[in-house]
């Protein structure tokens, strides 16, 4: 287990986050929101101001006790956006460099052909980073962080320097690696789908604060923040008030919801999905006039505006497989109450 309380001031910009996990944590936030930062306290690159961090029984760092391993003494696995690997050294060489130093150099070529075959590397020993795919540059990154046996893995934004073809496919291998390390893992993104197909557990920062921590389907399926639905893909989102035991009052969309729960007095906004607009739903039914149409290669994404909407109000977007509507309903499920 992971257990983070940290607290760092740099500038105007204040980190204060403390959670616990096991397995693999997504960190998922917008840019700025200090995402980064917490893999550096984690890691022993940045020191806090104060808190305590520990993975398992081992203390990375205690304000109180003054206690502060130096990174090496962490023995964390770091796989930064960009891998850091030598261009000057093959492969098999940016392997090495990651086998503890009291490790003979015969010994450490079993230990890296072993590696090596393990991340499918085989055959490239003697490639520099150059001639290295994006995915096969990754690979040799973790190789290299591997064959040191950390006790945790710290990924910072691992898909960010591939294109969308190449993601896919490095994402299905990185998934087979993380299922065999069997620790704790801290990936850090600004991409639901990488958390979501990456992490059991999702934490969302926001300012530099965690906005919402829990299990993936959980977090996905109620956001509960304005933050953590817009990053998980909801565009319509809009300040909303509580009208009755589960109902809200949307003003700018001048609609009314029943939701599929007890609504609670701090409610603030409500969010609803652009899949989950339906015309064959009856409820939460209301009228709707469609601005716009663009087609997508998986169905079309419809702008529309609900009857008595606000003209200072954006339009709602509904991805729509094909047909117009006069009126859209959704699940009371699917109306997600946000409280902050």
């Amino acid at each position: 287990m992971i257990d983070v309380q940290c607290y760092k001031r740099l500038g105007q910009f204040c980190l204060d986050v403390e959670f616990q996990a096991c397995g693999v944590l997504g960190l998922l936030g917008p840019s700025g929101s200090g995402k980064s930062k917490t893999l550096q306290c984690i890691a022993g690159i940045e020191r806090p101001d104060r808190g305590r961090i520990a993975v398992g029984k081992r203390v990375f760092f205690d304000g109180e006790t003054g206690v502060n391993l130096a990174v090496q003494e962490r023995r964390v696995g770091y796989l930064f956006q960009h891998y850091a690997l030598f261009p000057n050294m093959t492969a098999a060489e940016n392997i090495a460099c990651g086998v503890r130093r009291h490790v003979g150099r015969s010994e450490r070529r079993p230990i890296v052909a072993a590696m090596m075959e393990r991340l499918g590397l085989t055959g490239l020993e003697h490639h520099k980073p150059s001639q290295l795919s994006g995915g096969q540059q990754q690979r040799v990154a973790l190789a290299r962080i591997l064959v040191n046996e950390p006790d945790i893995l710290l990924l910072d934004e691992p898909f960010s320097a591939l294109d969308d073809a190449l993601k896919e496919q490095v994402m299905a291998e990185l998934t087979g690696v993380l299922r065999q390390f069997d620790k704790d893992v801290v990936v850090v993104t600004h991409s639901y789908e990488e958390a979501y197909r990456l992490c059991r557990t999702i934490a969302v920062l926001h300012d530099g604060r965690i906005d919402i921590i829990g299990e993936r389907d959980a977090v996905f399926a109620q956001p509960q923040s304005k933050t953590a639905a817009s990053l998980m893909g909801c565009r319509n989102i809009a300040p909303a008030r509580k009208t009755g035991r589960r109902t809200v009052f949307v003003p700018s969309w001048n609609c009314e919801f029943t939701a599929a729960c007890d609504v609670k007095d701090e409610l603030c906004a409500v969010g609803i999905r652009e899949r989950s607009f339906s015309p064959a739903v009856p409820v939460n039914s209301h009228a709707v006039s469609i601005t716009e149409e663009t087609k997508l290669s998986f169905g079309t994404l419809v702008a529309f505006r609900c009857d008595g909407q606000r003209p200072d109000a954006p339009p709602l977007v509904w991805l729509a497989e094909g047909g117009r509507a006069d009126t859209l309903g959704v699940r009371p499920e699917d109306i997600l109450l946000l409280y902050r």
